[in-house]
Formats: C-alpha cells, sequence, structure tokens
C-alpha cells in the first residue's frame, strides 16, 4: 500500500499545515497556516490541515478543537482545507516504510543508553557514535531504530526563503526513527504523512531548519522527490529571543479575548517576515493574497510587535462603520463579567456614544470601562482621580454646576457653555472646571467627551452624582 501511494503525483500544488494539539494556538502556528493558506488561493491549490496527534501524554481534544477556532477566526474555515486528517490514522503507513528502510539496510537497531554513548565519546556534546551499526539487532524491549546516514557528501536543502543551506553527512548522526515499542518519531512520521497526502510544499518556521536534512534523506532513501522546502523565519520578542509560551504572550485566544480583530491579526501575522510594495502594511486581504510570493520573505528574525500589533488593531477599528463597531463589541458588553447588571444595559445609550468611543479604543476589550458609567448605578471611581481632581475649590464648583443643571438646557453644547461659564466666575478654564465633574460623574478623568456624556446619561442620573460627590466631600 505504502509504494503505490509513493507513485501518486499531482501537478497541483499541495501545502499542509501539521500542528500538535498540546496546548493553546501560538501566533507563530498562525503565520505559518496564513502562509500555506494564502500559497495555495494563489495557485487554487490545496492545504491540508493534518493534526499530529501521535504524542498521546499530552493531546488533548479540546486542543483539536481550539485548532480548528483559531483557523476559523483568522478566516480559514472547514471549506478552505482538506481535512482534518490524524497522524495516528496512519500507522500502518508509518510501519511499511520502517520495513521498506529495514529492508534496504537503511536502519538498524540500536540499544545504547546516553550514558554508554558519553562514556564512548568521553564528551555530553557529541552525537550518536554508529555503536550500534553493523550489530544486526533485531527489534526487542528497548532497541530504538536508527536511520543510517551517509558516510560521505552532503545533503542540499533548496529552500525558497534561504537558498540553498548545505549539510555535510558526515556529521549527520544517525539518528532514531522509531521507538523501542515501534512507534515513529516526528522524523519519520512527518515525512512518510507528507508522502501519502502528496504534499509539494513544506513551509514551516526557522526551528524545523535542523531537521530538514535528516527528513530529506529519509525522503530519498524511501524513492520519493522531497519537497520544496520553506523556513520561514523565527519571531521574536524586544529582546530579539524567540518567542517562548512561559514568557511571552504568545497564545492566538489571549489576544482575540482581549478584542483583537481578525482582519488586523491576520495583515500584521503576514508582515512578520514579508512586506507589500511601496510604504503599505495596513492593506485589503485580497491585496495581500495578489502580491505575496514566498521568495521575498526576509529570513531575519522577525520581531513580534506587540505594540504595533495594538495600533493596528485601533487603525482596523477605526476603519469599521459604526453599526459594525457595535455588533463587534457586543460580545463585551454582554458578557457575564460585565461590571453592571445585565438588565442595566441600554442598546440605545451605547449606540447614542459608539461614535465617540469607537475612535477612543484600541481593543474591544477597552469599550466596558469606557461606557461603564452609563450603565453602573454608580460609577466606579478611580481613587487617585478623585484625589488629584476634588481640590479644595470643588465642593462649591459641583454645588454651583449641580444647581445650574437642574434648570439648563439638556444639550451637549448647553452643558458645555453653562459649566464654562460657572469655571470663569472663578478663573478657571474648562479643563480645569471640568475635571471633578468628570470624576463625579464617569468615575475617571479620561474617557469619552464629557458634555456628550453627561447628555446621554441623563438629568436626573447626572445630578444625583454631582450630588453623592458633594455628600463624600462634606
Amino acid at each position: 500500500m505504502f509504494g503505490s501511494l509513493l507513485s501518486v503525483t499531482s501537478s497541483d500544488l499541495r501545502v499542509r499545515f501539521a500542528p500538535s494539539p498540546t496546548g493553546m494556538f501560538h501566533v507563530g502556528n498562525a503565520r505559518s497556516v496564513l502562509f500555506n493558506w494564502v500559497l495555495a488561493r494563489q495557485s487554487g491549490g490545496t492545504m491540508v490541515l493534518r493534526i499530529e496527534d501521535t504524542d498521546a501524554a499530552r493531546n488533548r481534544p479540546e486542543w483539536v478543537q481550539g485548532i480548528l477556532d483559531a483557523m476559523e477566526w483568522l478566516g480559514i474555515g472547514p471549506s478552505e482545507y482538506e481535512g482534518p486528517l490524524f497522524q495516528s490514522d496512519y500507522a500502518p503507513q508509518h510501519r511499511e516504510a520502517i520495513d521498506r528502510l529495514l529492508a534496504a539496510g537503511r536502519a538498524y537497531y540500536c540499544d545504547c543508553t546516553r550514558d554508554q554513548v558519553i562514556a564512548r565519546t568521553g564528551s555530553e556534546h557529541k552525537g550518536y557514535d554508529g555503536f550500534c551499526r553493523d550489530r544486526a539487532q533485531s527489534a526487542g524491549e528497548g532497541r530504538a531504530l536508527r536511520f543510517r546516514t551517509p558516510d560521505d557528501g552532503s545533503t542540499v536543502i533548496v529552500d525558497l526563503v534561504r537558498g540553498k543551506p548545505t549539510f555535510d553527512n558526515k556529521l549527520i548522526e544517525d539518528f532514531v526513527i522509531a521507538r523501542g515499542d515501534g512507534s515513529p518519531v516526528f522524523l519519520l512520521a512527518n515525512v512518510v504523512d507528507d508522502m501519502v497526502m502528496g504534499i509539494t510544499h513544506v513551509i514551516r518556521a526557522e526551528e524545523h531548519l535542523p531537521n530538514a536534512p535528516k527528513q530529506q534523506l529519509l525522503w530519498e532513501a524511501l524513492g520519493a522527490e522531497p519537497p520544496v522546502w520553506v523556513h520561514a523565519p523565527i519571531l521574536v520578542n524586544e529582546k530579539r529571543q524567540k518567542l517562548s509560551k512561559r514568557r511571552d504572550r504568545v497564545a492566538l485566544e489571549d489576544f482575540r479575548a482581549e478584542g483583537y480583530l481578525a482582519e488586523a491579526m491576520r495583515n500584521y501575522l503576514m508582515l512578520l517576515g514579508w512586506a507589500p510594495s511601496g510604504d503599505r502594511e495596513i492593506l485589503p486581504w485580497d491585496d495581500i493574497v495578489a502580491e505575496f510570493r514566498l521568495e521575498d520573505v526576509n529570513p531575519s528574525p522577525a520581531f513580534f510587535d506587540v505594540k504595533k500589533l495594538r495600533a493596528f488593531n485601533g487603525d482596523y477599528i477605526r476603519a469599521l462603520s459604526v453599526e459594525a463597531f457595535v455588533e463587534a463589541c457586543q460580545p463585551w458588553l454582554s458578557a457575564e463579567a460585565t461590571p453592571w447588571r445585565a438588565e442595566a444595559y441600554d442598546a440605545k445609550a451605547f449606540a447614542a456614544v459608539a461614535e465617540l468611543a469607537q475612535t477612543r479604543i484600541a481593543v474591544l476589550s477597552e469599550i466596558v470601562p469606557m461606557v461603564d458609567f452609563l450603565f453602573l448605578d454608580e460609577p466606579v471611581t478611580d481613587e487617585a482621580a478623585w484625589a488629584k481632581s476634588m481640590k479644595a475649590d470643588a465642593p462649591a464648583l459641583l454645588a454651583a454646576v449641580a444647581e445650574a443643571y437642574e434648570t439648563c438646557g439638556w444639550q451637549a453644547e448647553v452643558l458645555k457653555s453653562t459649566l464654562e461659564a460657572i469655571g470663569a466666575e472663578r478663573g478657571l478654564k474648562l479643563g480645569k472646571a471640568q475635571a471633578p465633574v468628570r470624576v463625579a460623574v464617569t468615575g475617571r478623568t479620561v474617557g469619552l467627551p464629557l458634555f456628550e456624556s453627561i447628555e446621554i446619561l441623563g438629568r436626573e442620573r447626572t445630578l444625583a452624582r454631582l450630588r453623592a460627590a458633594l455628600d463624600r466631600l462634606s
């Protein structure tokens, strides 16, 4: 069966995204799947989703669903890929590959322990020394299967991003391809799966480059033409360290929960190693698909700049129609964790301030503290803001404002001019005069335009908050 599958050929491009279901969806994985997807879309080819689930101790079903959900959020729904296929379903093909390599003399069993290798080589840093190459051992408990690498020559990896990295075969140790229980390790299973699935281009992160010569040797030993290799640059933090889930923000789910838009994330990730023509960075997805070329990807490490991503997201939020912005905010406005009672939420009030809020947030979760004063019985007061704004002259000013606001017209401009006049009587410019009013009404020194906010909050609730502030000051 394996031999017949090796003969399958196709002129169509076939790429694959092959994550392991062992944790949250890393932004590096997101960049990899986007590169694969774009290439498939450009060529009319196929992207295969393969779940590499053979690590039973770490795999969990919810992580598989997490992969599917993350891809769909990015815009890669089920109709955009073939699968999901599961590596564990290809155990017969893995076994057949092992048998072929054994029969051809390209693999052998080894019972050496790491301590024994160190004792023979005298170094913890040297690789396996080939001790079992000619011992002709059979399969057995504690015996791993090693691939016999060539003693001379070199392996050239033709990489669309990195040119032709060349590896001396004598420096490639006889690496393990199957464990003592007969199960294949990543190197072999990955190659066999790609062969069986007809993969023509392998697009993955640079961290896999050291595996490429070993895997290419396996392709050749199994009588198949290696794929086109593409090793995209690794993602690094501001210290130029490789992104780490233990140290850096890397989970796509966390960015989604914070209120990053999929369109902004997708656009930004595509720029990690590649740049469109001109000085553009934010551009329509169709333009990205049309312009992207693997040959133009820069091999240097790419800085995953969260501040820049945040700025991107703010631009995308501001580009939404007001109606789309209102809809995008709903998951945060209707979440169980909102500080207001569910029945206190007023859709009309939010719609009235939406356009003002849209220009002032960079991620959607920021909408909650921006508008909570509208839906809470009492505002959440920032104590530092209170201390800064409620100076000695604050009680008299608040009392005057409360008295004037009892009878003045209830339009933003009238409210503004009324407060401006009260401040002028006390030698205060509008900025100084409105500070205690803002804190009394909204609880904070920054937020939406004050007078539009007061107009929407209404006379009764505004006066109640001004009087509550006076009571506290007294």
